[in-house]
């Protein structure tokens, strides 16, 4: 099943278009790597699917679960189970953590919505993620380091279990431990709730705890080249100048051979 389809997608900020005719669909189970030089639009794109008004769709469309979402708000978008973790993480003095995930997670359970089951829920995560418990008592991410901001996307996904995860450069500002606890986590989460995910990345790092299903390498505004695990060890390996080789591999192929490797 379809949980994201992006069809013919255009957007454009202050006048200049940053994501050109841009296709994709993410199915549930699967893990989509975006990869790519700085400003071709990765992050771009994960911002205009949680609905960030900076942004003007041109033309295209965004289905979530087949619903039109091009003019959802983000609360709506979130509602709905769609979950960005972002790349910089805002600072929000004056409202904790935990006063912060009750909140949404109340809204979006209404009257059944359990404080005790919360709290067992969030001090469970917190463990898992080997934060300071202390943590979730202070402002939203206030005087967090880097690592502990990434941790801190990762402990709102799981309390929020959205069915649509997109996480922007989630990995950078790890640590070698907090790399690996992140890593697993999502690989957790994936054969838990078996979201769709799209990783925009840098590093292949990440992925030797998250195999993706498909790898896509963006230029210019849209997706230049598809491929598996291996293309992003080919891009380690040689950079981005595979974008100009001819041997783009389709996602139906890619698809086939995760298909016939898992059988």
């Amino acid at each position: 099943m379809s949980v994201l389809r992006i069809e013919n997608l255009t957007v454009s900020i202050e006048s200049k278009i940053i994501l050109k005719d841009f296709n994709l669909e993410v199915k549930s189970g699967e893990v989509h790597v975006l990869m790519g030089h700085n400003g071709v639009g990765k992050s771009t794109l994960t911002k205009v699917v949680m609905g960030d008004p900076n942004y003007k769709i041109e033309s295209g469309n965004i289905y979530y679960d087949n619903i039109l979402i091009n003019n959802l708000s983000p609360d709506e978008r979130s509602r709905l189970g769609i979950f960005l973790g972002m790349q910089l993480p805002l600072e929000i003095e004056g409202v904790t953590n935990a006063d912060f995930l009750r909140s949404a997670i109340s809204t979006k359970e209404k009257e059944n919505f359990k404080l005790y089951d919360f709290i067992k829920e969030l001090d469970n995560y917190v463990d898992m993620l080997n934060m300071d418990p202390n943590m979730i008592h202070r402002g939203i991410n206030q005087g967090f380091s880097g690592g502990e901001r990434k941790k801190n996307e990762i402990l709102q996904m799981y309390m929020l279990k959205p069915s649509l995860v997109l996480l922007d450069e989630i990995d950078s500002g790890l640590d070698v431990d907090s790399l690996k606890i992140v890593g697993q986590a999502i690989n957790k989460y994936l054969k838990e709730y078996n979201p769709g995910i799209i990783l925009v990345t840098h590093y292949l790092k990440l992925l030797d705890y998250i195999k993706p299903h498909f790898v896509h390498v963006v230029s210019e505004g849209n997706i230049k080249k598809t491929g598996n695990y291996s293309l992003a060890k080919k891009i380690e390996k040689e950079g981005f100048k595979i974008i100009n080789e001819k041997n783009v591999i389709s996602i139906g192929e890619c698809a086939i051979k995760e298909k016939i490797k898992n059988e």
